[in-house]
């Protein structure tokens, strides 16, 4: 998406005042989401964003044994020719969220990447069907497009280079992509665990308390049967998330468990831009309790 092509309405200020002025006094978690989109313009929420900077921050942190390997991370994409990878890897725009080139062996046979350059989703293939030109094509549509919908928005895609990063697939002994842990830290203390499994079969989430307590919730996919264990190392995933949300007033913290080894994915500032679902709706409230936006950001 280039700057024109950004809705007029998430570029007008007549909106923008609008939306400060009904989020002025936030209470459920959507209506904080927004708020933090409006308000907080921190250079430590674009480094959050920014799939290449976050790493040195969580380095910085936590330590850089919980990054997954990398092994480049270029602005022109072309450069990916001299890049040697293995026959598993995981190709990504550094700007943006939701998109993503995943070969590996486990993929279905029939699928293919697409042919539309910087097709914005999510891609599972063999290495057979990800030839370089095919990912380098994809990749310099992505290069090419601004993520997200302007200042109202989540700006924050518009505040660093555009650039590919390729690492390591993180997959367990048995070549299964594991389950995504996603840690909702209030002002350093985490409140919540999401638990999505099954990203390229038949998804499921779930949430727990810290304590492992499954929380009667549905943000859209069903609950997994059997319900998802209590991962063997998930005191320490909780450490390593609420040290990386202590600066910030809220931050969801993404980690995985791969046989014994925590992998850090991802912070993410502003959950589905703000229409995280919710089911049954009181949940809104419950998590929007835990967070005391501030007047200011600083």
């Amino acid at each position: 998406m280039q700057p024109t092509d950004v809705p007029w309405r998430e570029r007008s200020s007549i909106v923008r005042a609008v939306r400060l002025w009904r989020t002025r006094n936030p209470r459920t978690f959507r209506e904080k989401v927004r708020y933090k989109m409006l308000h907080d313009h921190r250079p430590l929420v674009v480094t959050f964003a920014d799939k290449a900077a976050v790493r040195d921050y969580v380095a910085t942190v936590v330590g850089g044994q919980y990054l997954p390997y990398e092994y480049a991370v270029v602005g022109d994409p072309q450069a990916l020719y001299d890049v040697s990878l293995p026959d598993a890897y995981v190709v990504k725009p550094t700007h943006g969220s939701g998109a993503a080139i995943v070969v590996s062996g486990r993929a279905p046979s029939e699928a293919r990447l697409p042919k539309e350059p910087g097709n914005w989703s999510y891609q599972h293939v063999r290495p057979e069907f990800a030839s370089r030109e095919d990912v380098v094509r994809i990749a310099q549509g992505w290069v090419a497009q601004l993520y997200g919908q302007g200042p109202n928005r989540e700006w924050v895609y518009g505040q660093m280079p555009r650039q590919v990063i390729v690492e390591e697939l993180l997959a367990g002994e048995d070549g299964a992509i594991p389950d995504d842990y996603k840690f909702f830290v209030f002002h350093g203390n985490c409140a919540y665990v999401q638990v999505d499994a099954g990203r390229f079969d038949r998804r499921t989430q779930d949430f727990f308390r810290p304590d492992w307590e499954h929380v009667p919730l549905s943000g859209g996919p069903p609950w997994a049967d059997p319900r998802p264990e209590k991962p063997a190392r998930l005191s320490e995933m909780i450490e390593v998330a609420e040290r990386l949300g202590v600066g910030t007033d809220f931050v969801r913290v993404d980690l995985y468990s791969i046989d014994g080894r925590i992998v850090f994915g991802e912070l993410t500032s502003f959950p589905a831009g703000g229409d995280s679902h919710f089911d049954p709706e009181y949940f809104n409230d419950e998590f929007g309790a835990h967070w005391t936006v501030p007047r200011r950001y600083r």
